[in-house]
């Protein structure tokens, strides 16, 4: 989501585009974006957590827990020497 993205939301939303934006610049400079092995995600700060959406496809799509679970980011990472992109394909706040 970008600024102007942001701004259209209504106020009560507005912590959580905080926390989207927040958590989008965490994926962005991450070393590993699939965060595998255990306690990967432990240089995250305290309010979110990652891990694959499916078990069985770990190089897939992620789950980016926001807040206690208040919210989440679905995304994927792709690989491109380049220019390596995240894509996040759902984001929700409740």
């Amino acid at each position: 989501m970008d600024e102007a993205g942001a701004a259209r939301l209504p106020e009560h939303a507005a912590e959580g585009s905080e926390l989207v934006m927040s958590a989008r610049a965490e994926l962005i400079t991450a070393e590993d974006p699939y965060f595998r092995g255990i306690n990967a995600d432990a240089s995250l700060p305290h309010w979110m957590t990652v891990r694959p959406l499916a078990s069985t496809s770990p190089g897939g799509a992620h789950i980016v827990d926001l807040a206690g679970r208040r919210g989440w980011l679905i995304y994927t990472f792709m690989r491109r020497h380049a220019d390596p992109q995240i894509v996040v394909t759902e984001a929700f706040w409740a």
